[in-house]
Parts: C-alpha cells; structure tokens; sequence
C-alpha cells in the first residue's frame, strides 16, 4: 500500500505526462534515478481519466514490463491522447479531468469449466478480471463493479468487450483474476 503522499506523488506524475504530452506530443520522460526503489520496480498499471464522472480515457498494461513510475507516465499520456474511443484531450480539458490510477496485482488463473463455475469464484468489487480466448483479450479493473455490481453481467459485458458472444464459453476461453491498489 502507498502512502497518501506517495498516491498524491503519482497522480502528479500523471497530470504532468499529461501536461507534457499537450506540449511535447510524448509521454513525460522520467529520470529513475532520482526516484525512491518502490517507484523503480516493475509495475503494471492502468490509468483512467474522467470528465465530470464520465469516462474521457483509460489505457494501461495487465503485465509489468516498465518500471512503474515510468509505467504511469506512458499510460497517462495513452489514456489522454490515444485511447481510439476519445479524442485527444486539450489543453482546456486538463483542469477538468479526474485522474484514477490502478496499480495491478499479478494476474492468477481462475480453474474453471464452465461460465457457472467462474460466476461462483468471482469476488465481487476485488477482483479484476480478463477473459482470453486467442484473438479475443479483454479486462475489466475492480473498479468496473461498481457500473456492473451482477457478477453475470458483469462476465457477459466483458465477453462482449472482448469481441466474444454474451453467451460464449469453450475450453480454451481462460479467465484470469488480479487485485488493484487503487487511487
């Protein structure tokens, strides 16, 4: 768990990628070696902007491959400026923007054979959850559950999010659970 002052470090680092990205047209760069160990280490993260409660973008990675500071300044200028649903957020908009991050857990396989089995191992509001099936790839944070609190619907938007049929299951679907810290 990180500390207020560390949450608030983060959200900054956002905000300033960003801010950056509007000027420079690329992500913050960030010089790791004046940064504390824990904002070094590897870290997947997800990084989710709001605009008056409504989602203006989010982009993030499902395996640490950045270290996470650097991690959080490529996902915030994703989420700004490339996310294909939205168009890139102005200069107007930044003051108006809800910044979310999620720092994920790794992801653990869920054994399961059938739709009905994962309904009932899914932790409702703790699990995060991707569903993979070659080509089809999608997640849902945590955070979702709170638009979609029925774990039924909750599975079936996913499916449909990653290009699946509400009703799709077949043995080589996989689901996969992860937890976030959240800010």
């Amino acid at each position: 768990m990180f500390s207020d002052s560390r949450r608030h470090f983060l959200k900054e680092l956002a905000k300033k990628s960003i801010t950056y990205g509007l000027k420079h047209k690329q992500p913050l760069p960030i010089d790791l070696s004046a940064l504390d160990d824990e904002f070094t280490v590897p870290r997947a993260t997800f990084v989710t902007l709001q605009k008056y409660g409504q989602l203006r973008g989010c982009i993030g990675m499902l395996e640490a491959s950045r270290p996470l500071a650097d991690d959080i300044a490529h996902n915030s200028y994703a989420a700004a400026f490339t996310d294909p649903r939205f168009p890139p957020v102005t200069e107007d908009e930044l003051e108006e923007l809800n910044i979310h991050i999620s720092i994920l857990n790794p992801a653990e396989l869920i054994y399961c054979t059938s739709e009905a089995e994962l309904l009932t191992l899914l932790r409702p509001n703790i699990d995060g959850l991707i569903l993979d099936d070659g080509i089809h790839k999608a997640t849902f944070l945590p955070s979702v559950w709170e638009s979609l609190p029925d774990p039924a619907d909750f599975v079936h938007n996913l499916k449909i999010k990653a290009g699946l049929k509400e009703h799709y299951w077949s043995a080589s679907l996989r689901a996969y659970r992860y937890t976030t810290e959240s800010f």
